[in-house]
């Protein structure tokens, strides 16, 4: 059964959060049912290190494996643009109330849950000018990003990690509400593809909450009693390996990856723009011509994935008149993280959602074409560039997990 776990949400703290694995994805609609707290259910997806061992999908073979050569160059340019300013701080609403279940109001399980905001004169007036004046309602948008305020949040400070929370119920919700239902992986359709994204996310976050395990272990901190992800090699075999819940998992995390690379690729008149507009400070400069000459930015293979979504969403006029699905799911994803009770989690989160959330905006649009990148926000493109730095990073461990 096809529990849409084709969709996703997450990110490295929301990784945590929302960090269980959805179940059987492999075809058809789910009945939905309720899944026990903590039990996962992004299931089903396949991976190895070779392409060919990740995916039986010819047409992506050729990117998957450009990916796997060029990938660390691509990650060290992320890197280094995460320093920052203006990929880095981001205001946020914490205390944002969750509108899609009954919630027991609690403050956050651990210190590691807790977030604060940086003091006002660590922001860049420029940032928040820019913030203040790019914001706007749009009806029928891709997303919603909350109102600025004087509360920003650095993600520098506040990085991806694991912190022990469960948010089985926020994922259960998105597998089975959000994404949509009857469609097979194979399906010639953009249901079908917008299903891969997500579950391409929920892999990111997997791995991101896998090696936040892992680095727990290596600085010898202590599990709580209640923590029950302790083992980073059996929960990388049970959420993103061949033979574990989710067979296509690596694959999806693929798929999602090429997607931000074609959308950041489709995004470089706007970056050069910004290079030269006095967005980014000088040595900002140099560090995004070197992320736009990184090889996997120009390499056509890296492209296929685009044109397949492409090509579904204009295959004829009901699959672009269709389309408004795409953009109130994707609307409904970065919402739902306001009913991640974990801060740093929901920091994360919803940069992560608002990531994929531009991609989208920028390959498909509302005709299936794609929108213009010189006019998306500036908290657009940074959370695009920081979701592909999540995911080039989680493509990263699986390479390691699976030598």
């Amino acid at each position: 059964m096809w529990i849409s776990n084709f969709c996703v949400v997450p990110l490295v703290l929301l990784e945590n959060a929302l960090a269980f694995s959805p179940a059987s994805w492999n075809l058809v609609s789910p009945r939905r049912r309720a899944m026990p707290k903590g039990q996962d259910i992004h299931k089903v997806v396949v991976l190895k290190s070779s392409a060919s061992a990740i995916s039986s999908n010819e047409d992506l073979l050729p990117g998957i494996a450009s990916i796997d050569r060029n990938n660390e160059e691509l990650f060290g340019c992320l890197e280094a643009l995460r320093e920052a300013p203006y990929f880095r701080f981001f205001s946020v609403d914490i205390l944002a109330s969750c509108e899609y279940m009954p919630q027991e109001l609690f403050e956050c399980y651990t210190e590691g849950c807790e977030i604060l905001p940086v003091d006002e004169d660590q922001i860049p007036e420029n940032i928040r000018d820019v913030d203040k004046d790019e914001c706007e309602f749009e009806l029928d948008g891709w997303a919603r990003w909350d109102m600025p305020t004087d509360d920003y949040y650095d993600i520098q400070e506040y990085n991806e990690g694991y912190t022990g929370y469960d948010g089985s119920d926020v994922w259960n919700f998105i597998h089975e509400r959000i994404c949509f239902e009857g469609y097979d992986y194979s399906d010639d359709h953009w249901k079908a593809d917008f299903n891969k994204v997500v579950s391409g996310l929920h892999s990111l976050i997997s791995a991101q909450v896998i090696r936040g395990i892992q680095e727990k272990i290596d600085n010898g901190e202590p599990f709580g009693a209640s923590e029950v992800w302790t083992d980073p090699r059996a929960e990388f075999n049970r959420r993103l390996s061949r033979s574990g819940e989710t067979p296509l998992a690596i694959e999806n995390l693929y798929f999602l990856h090429m997607l931000l690379l074609t959308a950041v690729s489709k995004s470089r008149d706007r970056l050069l723009q910004d290079c030269s507009n006095g967005r980014f400070e000088a040595n900002v400069v140099d560090d995004v011509r070197a992320l736009l000459d990184c090889k996997l930015l120009g390499d056509s293979a890296i492209g296929v994935a685009a044109k397949k979504l492409h090509d579904h969403a204009t295959k004829d006029s009901d699959s672009v008149v269709a389309l408004w699905e795409a953009r109130m799911r994707t609307r409904e994803l970065t919402r739902i993280m306001n009913c991640v009770q974990c801060n740093k989690c929901r920091l994360h989160g919803k940069i992560s959602t608002m990531g994929v959330s531009t991609a989208l905006q920028l390959l498909v649009g509302k005709t299936g074409e794609g929108e213009d990148p010189t006019i998306v926000h500036r908290v657009e493109l940074a959370t695009l560039l920081t979701t592909l730095h999540k995911c080039s990073r989680a493509i990263q461990y699986c390479q390691f997990m699976q030598r």
